[in-house]
């Protein structure tokens, strides 16, 4: 028989509703990979078949499952550890939100998620982040307009992705720079337009892109402008 966890599998099984997550501030991550990314090891893993299907999210679950501490940072520490940003305002998708963590994670940039975007520590996130989430700076639950204003006295420069009429992302400067990406569809609102220093546009012959790919782009572009 296997040893009585010190986290039980009920409460484990919990951390699957932000609700307890965030009381907890403990979060799942589900799978050898993932999990395996993590630098420390998680606080309780679950291992034996018919734990892993009581903890897991998933219908047909896909190996251990790893209860972790919450990574995310206040702004102040991501302004101060991230040379390049990128600003992810009002995208619900979790799938859309881990992948930039992942591009970001790629492309040596901090990720800022504002109110209203998808939570970091959905199961769906932190599987699309492919265990970014351990590695990348990242703060949440931000008001864009206050965090772009803290950007601007840290001496970041700010760039906003609109869908036509903005400069190419050939033209994003060097140094430090905050990349704003609204939701596909919405887009970013006209005063987080406004806020930010200059607009880019990614060329495209579809109607818009999903914001995943946009962000993903426009992390390449800037991490391009450091490369030797």
């Amino acid at each position: 028989m296997p040893a009585t966890p010190a986290i039980s599998l009920k409460r484990a099984a919990r951390l699957n509703t932000k609700k307890h997550r965030e009381a907890e501030r403990l979060f799942l991550a589900e799978g050898t990979s993932l999990i395996g990314e993590s630098p420390a090891p998680p606080v309780q893993l679950f291992e034996e078949p018919e734990q892993v299907r009581r903890v897991s999210s998933l219908t047909t679950p896909t190996g251990p499952v790893g209860v972790f501490p919450f990574l995310d940072v206040p702004p102040a520490r991501l302004l101060a550890e991230a040379e390049r940003i990128v600003l992810l305002h009002g995208v619900q998708d979790p799938g859309n939100v881990g992948t930039v963590i992942r591009s970001a994670h790629a492309f040596g940039a901090g990720v800022a998620l504002s109110r209203g975007c998808a939570d970091l520590y959905n199961p769906k996130t932190v599987r699309a982040t492919m265990g970014s989430i351990f590695h990348a700076t990242v703060a949440r639950e931000l008001a864009s307009l206050r965090f772009l204003g803290e950007a601007s006295r840290a001496d970041f420069g700010s760039v906003a992705a609109v869908p036509e009429g903005g400069d190419t992302p050939r033209s994003l400067p060097p140094g430090r720079l905050v990349i704003c990406v609204g939701a596909e569809g919405a887009g970013l609102p006209e005063e987080v337009v406004e806020a930010c220093g200059s607009r880019v546009t990614v060329p495209s012959l579809a109607a818009s892109l999903n914001a995943a790919v946009a962000a993903s782009i426009l992390l390449y572009e800037a991490y391009a402008r450091v490369l030797p």
